[in-house]
């Protein structure tokens, strides 16, 4: 996924300490950057959480950014 593919879907993903936050829907420009992700690589990343971590990335979420998009592919780390 590029730096852009991954700042459009940063909403959908980040974590918050905020009592009943609900993250962005994703928008399309981060479904059409998830429908051709490197899904291994994403993988490698969800074992490694602390990576995500770093980022803001909550990997949970990032799990469900495929169904979310309507994507076929579905992502099993």
């Amino acid at each position: 996924m590029t730096k852009d593919g991954f700042l459009a879907c940063a909403p959908s993903v980040t974590a918050s300490a905020t009592p009943g936050f609900i993250p962005a829907a994703p928008t399309a420009e981060c479904c059409s950057a998830l429908s051709v992700a490197d899904f291994p690589c994403l993988c490698f990343f969800m074992r490694n959480s602390k990576i995500l971590n770093a980022y803001g990335v909550d990997p949970s979420l990032a799990m469900q950014l495929p169904a979310k998009c309507n994507l076929a592919r579905s992502v099993h780390c």
